[in-house]
């Protein structure tokens, strides 16, 4: 299934909505924008000072919104609740499209794409610290803890055997080829927090300040960290060393438009308003896992899944059609109409939205959770 860029702009809003909203579950939060093409390298920058004992570290992302991709600054968060952890946000390739899975609090750390942020979040876990009888333990190898201030402290060497390297998301070409462990699975089923207030305050300071545009900063963020959350300013914002590697923007970036020119001079493409005017995507194959009968069922699954979108595809373009049709027939005035559009900008949006997240389920339900499981079979 193809995701054009143009749709996903007219649908950030909906999405990053949907990722701001508190969840209890992993369902419920597991899923927020997505996007065509991938996100910039990992910035190069130091972590401040931990502001109190309490504070736990949340690494910086690349975050999107209407003008591209932006730099969310890494900050220290005070956990919801003694014993949780944070998971990380991250990019994955769904299919069709990147997919940002939104963070979560916990009592264990779940997948996280493999990526490695640093400060103890090394693409597996987290060697940051830990929680002793309600009290959070810095490792002080890997935090700035000033031992001064805070004494909930232990120094344990972490010997990092992942690939050093500022690759921001998960497979798609390029990507980290890590796959979740059968722990990190069982994480995913457990009961979660979403993102506190601070952090989505956070976010939104970052969104609207437009020097964190990856299209302005060419992926070398002036604040790429922050003591607190929400402070974008003052002593506590720590600047990019350096670009995780050489920015490349994509084509159809809407970032960094001069006099209306759209950014590298390419043409921007329209903006689907309806249903009809998407075009079709491709039918997906099953992966294929040596075992005939497997390859059979899963190819199924994808047919079925395949029809029963394309199903939702002509029952929304002959629902606007018979819209349209209605306001000539009453003669609308160009309000009428211009909200109209509007509102099938939105439905069209949440349709693309909900099939690339089915394709993305899919595509997971059915890839081997081992690699040698389809020589088991």
């Amino acid at each position: 299934m193809r995701c054009s860029a143009s749709v996903v702009l007219c649908s950030v809003f909906f999405a990053i909505v949907m990722t701001a909203l508190p969840a209890t579950s992993a369902a419920q939060i597991g899923i927020g924008v997505s996007v065509n093409f991938g996100p910039p390298a990992l910035p190069v920058y130091e972590q401040p000072p931990c502001p109190s004992a309490g504070y736990l570290w949340t690494p910086g992302y690349w975050a999107y919104g209407p003008d591209g991709y932006y730099w969310v600054p890494g900050t220290w968060v005070m956990a919801p609740q003694p014993g949780f952890l944070w998971t990380p946000g991250y990019w994955g390739w769904g299919g069709s499209a990147f997919i940002f899975h939104v963070g979560f609090w916990g009592p264990h750390i779940g997948f996280y794409g493999g990526i490695n942020y640093g400060f103890g979040y090394f693409g597996n876990g987290f060697q940051g610290g830990e929680w002793r009888g309600g009290q959070f333990f810095y490792n002080r190898s890997v935090n700035n803890v000033n031992i001064t201030n805070i004494h909930n402290t232990y120094n344990t060497t972490i010997v990092n055997n992942t690939t050093v390297n500022r690759v921001s998301y998960n497979g798609g070409t390029g990507g980290i080829t890590s796959r979740p462990t059968s722990q990190e699975e069982a994480v995913e089923h457990e009961q979660h927090v979403g993102p506190v207030a601070a952090q989505t305050q956070h976010e939104e300071a970052a969104r609207n300040d437009p020097q964190q545009r990856a299209s302005v900063n060419q992926g070398r963020p002036p604040v790429a960290a922050t003591a607190r959350a929400g402070e974008l300013k003052g002593e506590g914002a720590v600047p990019a060393k350096a670009a995780g590697a050489p920015y490349h923007p994509p084509a159809n970036e809407r970032g960094n438009e001069q006099a209306g020119r759209p950014a590298n001079n390419v043409p921007r493409p329209p903006v689907p308003n309806d249903a009809k005017d998407l075009q079709p995507h491709d039918r997906a194959a099953a992966p294929n896992t040596g075992n005939a009968k497997t390859d059979q069922k899963y190819q199924q699954q994808q047919d079925k899944l395949y029809a029963k979108q394309q199903q939702d595809h002509q029952k929304l373009a002959q629902k606007q059609e018979q819209e349209h049709q209605r306001l000539t027939q009453q003669k609308a005035n160009d309000t009428q109409r211009q909200q109209t559009e509007q509102r099938h900008q939105q439905q069209t949006s949440q349709m693309e939205q909900k099939h690339t997240q089915q394709a993305q389920h899919l595509q997971q339900k059915q890839a081997p959770s081992h690699p040698a499981e389809s020589e088991r079979k």
